[in-house]
């Protein structure tokens, strides 16, 4: 049982990730656009390490599960729509209805997550995938425009039209049925350890000497990762015999699949198959030929032998018998 110093650290996390949240707006109307990213972001990275350290340290509470969804709604459903509305000038009324449209959406996808925790009929494979866009990665992905005309100045992607267009799709892949895959179930194997280390390295440099580059990265590289995320789900939906086996194994079925998908075998050997790999592996028995039998005409009526024919006049040569 954890005593509770143990078990305040991880509420402690989620409200520090809650004052980041509106920290951001606060930056946001003092004009600092790149520390109103930032703090969202350390809001996403605080918002996923409330919930390991707390099952790490089995300091989990009814109490806690509250207080995160509330601090989600705040950091990344209510900070991101009042910046991206105090980012635009002369935001028009369709831009405060845009922002109250981002909100809810926000706020509906926290609560079917919190019913989808208590839901006991899901097919083992669902704790792998998010229903939705989940609530950090939907809050950096509203703030887009904003990352883009901070890099490369204003263009199409910072218009009044294009951002508040950009914020309701982003509101209605929140509250969307698409799969997204769940960074949680995901696991490297021992081979991949290093290059992932050498590949964090490289993230943290990138985010140092590029932080709005790289982000805007990530979040185009999240974008694109859900077709995939997509098939996969529905691969393992029709799949039941993967559902509690290793990745290894499940890439073999796939792969045997793919195989009988497209009509192609296995050979029996691994050189040479058929005709050929009888004829090298299985070399016949040495056997002596059959004698020569000269071939016997049979006279005619008259008693007579008959005539053969003569192959050099007609130009053909006999076949040897």
């Amino acid at each position: 049982m954890a005593t509770p110093g143990v078990r305040l650290l991880p509420n402690a996390i989620t409200v520090l990730a809650l004052c980041a949240g509106l920290s951001s707006v606060q930056f946001a109307l003092v004009g600092n656009y790149v520390l109103a990213i930032g703090a969202i972001g350390v809001a996403a990275v605080l918002d996923s390490l409330d919930g390991r350290i707390a099952r790490l340290l089995d300091a989990t509470s009814k109490m806690g599960a509250e207080l995160d969804s509330l601090s989600d709604a705040i950091s990344f459903g209510v900070a991101p729509a009042l910046v991206l509305y105090v980012w635009l000038p002369e935001s028009s009324r369709f831009g405060w209805v845009a922002a109250l449209i981002f909100a809810v959406c926000m706020v509906l996808r926290l609560a079917r997550f919190n019913t989808l925790l208590d839901d006991t009929e899901q097919p083992p494979y669902a704790s792998e995938f998010f229903v939705g866009v989940p609530a950090p990665a939907g809050g950096l992905l509203a703030l887009m425009p904003v990352i883009l005309t901070l890099e490369f100045g204003e263009s199409w992607w910072s218009s009044e039209g294009v951002v508040w267009l950009w914020t309701v799709a982003v509101a209605g892949l929140l509250i969307s049925r698409i799969p997204t895959l769940s960074l949680k179930k995901l696991r490297a194997p021992a081979k991949a350890v290093a290059p992932l280390l050498v590949g964090v390295g490289l993230l943290a440099a990138a985010i140092i000497q590029y932080p709005l580059i790289a982000l805007a990265s990530a979040l185009l590289l999240y974008l694109a990762h859900i077709p995939y995320s997509v098939r996969r789900y529905h691969w393992l939906a029709n799949h039941p015999e993967a559902w509690d086996v290793p990745p290894r194994e499940r890439r073999a079925i796939r792969r045997a699949r793919s195989q009988r998908r497209l009509g192609l075998r296995r050979p029996r050997f691994r050189r040479v198959a058929g005709a050929a790999r009888r004829a090298v592996m299985r070399p016949r028995t040495p056997t002596t030929p059959p004698p020569h039998v000269p071939r016997v005409y049979a006279p005619d009526a008259a008693g007579r032998a008959p005539r053969r024919r003569n192959w050099r006049r007609i130009g053909l040569r006999q076949r040897g018998d």
